[in-house]
């Protein structure tokens, strides 16, 4: 149904349905914490190797869903994998830390960083899919309190007086 909906209103004739969000995140999955296009046919997503973390097996599945989608031309998407930082947590709960939630604007793009061991190879394999772009990393531990970063903020609606 869904899917006749955004081709009939949205003209997307093609749906790629991932599974499970990341932990922590409390939309219950939206894309701009785990995969995003970066051109009209390769996307970035977030991957945990970690096998004892609690993303790595749902991350896992998204990337098992990605080699089996198609572009809008029925070709292969070009995958690129970008890791997960640590666990970032506040007052037990576990929040949705992940370098997808990115912002591409006209000449930046703008990338959540943690103060991680992860964080400059994330910005790296993100400068190296926006070649055109300078990549800036932005501490976001932060804003992740709020339950999401650069992307969400951007999304939210401006409060009503």
């Amino acid at each position: 149904d869904y899917e006749s909906i955004f081709e009939c209103y949205l003209g997307a004739g093609n749906v790629i349905w991932l599974g499970k969000g990341i932990v922590g995140d409390d939309t219950h999955g939206h894309v701009d914490d785990i995969t995003r296009f970066v051109n009209s046919n390769t996307v970035v997503t977030v991957v945990e190797p970690n096998k004892k973390d609690e993303n790595h097996a749902l991350l896992k599945d998204n990337v098992k869903r990605l080699k089996a989608a198609r572009d809008q031309d029925g070709k292969q998407l070009n995958i690129v994998e970008l890791p997960m930082p640590r666990p970032v947590v506040f007052e037990g709960q576990r929040l949705p830390a992940s370098y997808a939630n990115f912002l591409i604007c006209n000449k930046v793009v703008l990338v959540p960083v943690f103060n991680d061991v992860a964080d400059k190879e994330a910005l790296r394999i993100l400068q190296e899919c926006f070649p055109t772009r300078e990549v800036v990393g932005i501490y976001a531990r932060d804003l992740v309190w709020g339950l999401g970063t650069i992307h969400c903020l951007t999304q939210q609606e401006p409060a009503r007086a």
